[in-house]
C-alpha cells in the first residue's frame, strides 16, 4: 500500500526548510526511525527518520528545495497491498487513483499515439493553438509577481517571521529575490507603501505604452577567460545573510569602543588553569566575560532587553542568557548559555567546551541555540582588533572582544607595557542611548580590569 509521508512540524514556529540532502533514494528499502533527508532551519540542520518501515517509491524534491511543512516529501510502499477502502474506491472509479497512487499509475501507463485519422485536424489546428499558447504565456505572471497575484510567496522562515512580526499578508509582496523570493528590504518597502506606489507607476506606464513590456537589460558577461566560482547562497549561509539584513534594517545600529586592561585577568586565569585542567575543562577568557556582562546588565537591565515590534514594546529581561558568536566550516553560529548568573566561571567553561565540540560536529540542537538575551562575538583569537559587530536581532546590544595584546600605557605617570583588549559595543539606539550605553560599558571595563570586583559581583 502507498503511504505519504508529509513534512512534519519542525517546532520553533517553522512552516518551511530548506533540503540539504536526501539520504536515501528511490527503490531503497528503510526501516523505522531510519533518516530520509535532511533539512534546513534557522541555523540548525535536522534529520528527519522515517515513520514506517518499507520501499522508497518516489523522492518529492530536489537538494535546495523549500519543502513546506504538510507537504507530501516521500511515498512508501509498505508491502501490505491495497486496503480494503483503497479497493472498493478502485472499483467504483476505475480511471480515478489517489493521490498516493498516481505516480505508480503514471508510470504503469503506456504512452498511446495518436489515431492517424486525427492528424489532418491537429494540423489545421496548430496555429490557432500556437496563437492562443502564445496569448496564455504573455499574461501568465511570472515568478516574480506570482505573490501578487494571489499565489504563495516564496520566502524563508526569518522572513516571513518579520512579515508577521509588521502585520503584512507576505503573499501580497511583490518578491524581488531570485526565482521571486520575497526578500526583508521587500517587506520594508510594502510597509511603507513604497512597493505599492511602485508596481501602480510601472502599471501605469505600461498601459500608456499600448502594454508593451519594458526592455530587459543584458545580463553581465564575463570578460573573455575570465575564472569565476559560483557558490549557492544555501544552508547556514542563507540564514545568516537573512538574519544580518533583518538586523540592520530594523535596529538603528550605533557602536562605540573601549579598551580594558586584561593584565590582572590574565593572571587570574593563569592561576585557575590548573584546576580547571583537573576536570577535564580548558579555560578561556569568555566565562570571565559573561560574568562582568551579567553584573552589568543587573545595573543597566535596558541592556538585557528585546524590541517587540509588533506591539511597540521593550520587554526588559529578568534572565540572563549569554550567546556566542561560534565558527565551523558551515558558516556562524550561536549557541546560548542559558542562566550565566546562576552558574560558576569553571561551569560556564565546562558547558561552553561540550557545545563548541557538539557544534563543530554539527549536532548541536535547535533549543540550543535559541533564546539569548546578550551575545558576545570575540574575533581575539583570530586578530581582529576591534571591530563593528552586528546585533543578534532581536537583542538591542552586542559585545565584539578584540584580540589582546601588550602595548605602552600610562599608569600613575610612567610608561608601562599592559596587555590591552579593545570591547566594541553596538546597540539600538532605539532603546538605549549614546550615555547609556558608555556607562555599561565603562562598568565592563571595571569589572573585568579588576578580578577582585568581578568575584565580589560573582
Amino acid at each position: 500500500m502507498a503511504i505519504e509521508f508529509k513534512l512534519p512540524d519542525i517546532g520553533e514556529g517553522l512552516h518551511e526548510a530548506e533540503l540539504l540532502q536526501w539520504l536515501v533514494k528511490e527503490g531503497d528499502m528503510v526501516r523505522e526511525d531510519q533518516p530520509l533527508l535532511e533539512v534546513q532551519t534557522d541555523k540548525a540542520s535536522v534529520e528527519i527518520p522515517s515513520p514506517v518501515q518499507g520501499k522508497v517509491v518516489q523522492l518529492l524534491g530536489k537538494v535546495g528545495d523549500t519543502l513546506h511543512v504538510g507537504s507530501v516529501v516521500v511515498i512508501f510502499d509498505d508491502g501490505k497491498g491495497a486496503t480494503a477502502t483503497d479497493t472498493q474506491k478502485q472499483k467504483d472509479n476505475p480511471d480515478k487513483v489517489t493521490e498516493s497512487q498516481a505516480p505508480a499509475k503514471q508510470a504503469e501507463r503506456p504512452a498511446q499515439a495518436a489515431p492517424a485519422a486525427t492528424a489532418p485536424a491537429q494540423a489545421a489546428t496548430a496555429p490557432a493553438a500556437a496563437s492562443e499558447a502564445a496569448t496564455s504565456a504573455a499574461a501568465a505572471p511570472s515568478p516574480a509577481h506570482a505573490s501578487a497575484q494571489g499565489g504563495r510567496a516564496l520566502a524563508a522562515p526569518a522572513t516571513r517571521k518579520l512579515a508577521r512580526e509588521l502585520n503584512i499578508d507576505i503573499n501580497q509582496v511583490h518578491g524581488s529575490g531570485p526565482a521571486g523570493r520575497v526578500t526583508a528590504e521587500d517587506l520594508k518597502q510594502f510597509a511603507n507603501g513604497g512597493q505599492a506606489a511602485a508596481q501602480a507607476e510601472q502599471a501605469e506606464q505600461g498601459n500608456a505604452a499600448g502594454g508593451a513590456a519594458a526592455p530587459t537589460p543584458a545580463p553581465y558577461v564575463s570578460p573573455a577567460g575570465a575564472v569565476e566560482e559560483r557558490i549557492p547562497l544555501k544552508g547556514i549561509r542563507k540564514v545568516i545573510a537573512e538574519r544580518m539584513v533583518l538586523s540592520k534594517h530594523t535596529a538603528a545600529h550605533v557602536t562605540i569602543t573601549e579598551e580594558v586592561d586584561m593584565t590582572e585577568l590574565i593572571a587570574l586565569r593563569a592561576k585557575a588553569k590548573p584546576m580547571a585542567a583537573k576536570r577535564d575543562i580548558k579555560l578561556s577568557f569568555m566565562p570571565f566575560i559573561f560574568k562582568a556582562l551579567t553584573a552589568a546588565l543587573k545595573e543597566f537591565p535596558y541592556l538585557n532587553a528585546s524590541v517587540d515590534d509588533a506591539k511597540q514594546e521593550i520587554v526588559l529581561k529578568k534572565y540572563y542568557h549569554m550567546g556566542y558568536a561560534l565558527d565551523v566550516d558551515a558558516g556562524l553560529l550561536v549557541p546560548v548559555i542559558k542562566d550565566v548568573d546562576r552558574k560558576s566561571v569553571l561551569t560556564i567553561a565546562k558547558e561552553m567546551q561540550e557545545q563548541i565540540g557538539r557544534g563543530r560536529e554539527g549536532k548541536l540542537a535547535p533549543d540550543e541555540m535559541k533564546g539569548s538575551t546578550f551575545t558576545v562575538s570575540n574575533m581575539g583569537s583570530v586578530g581582529g582588533l576591534f571591530f563593528t559587530p552586528v546585533i543578534n536581532h532581536p537583542e538591542v546590544a552586542i559585545l565584539g572582544v578584540g584580540k589582546t595584546q601588550e602595548r605602552p600605557v600610562v599608569r600613575d605617570g610612567e610608561i608601562v607595557i599592559r596587555s590591552m583588549c579593545y570591547l566594541s559595543l553596538s546597540f539600538d539606539h532605539r532603546v538605549v542611548d549614546g550615555a547609556l550605553a558608555t556607562r555599561f560599558i565603562a562598568r565592563v571595563v571595571e569589572l573585568l580590569g579588576d578580578p577582585t570586583l568581578l568575584m565580589l559581583e560573582a
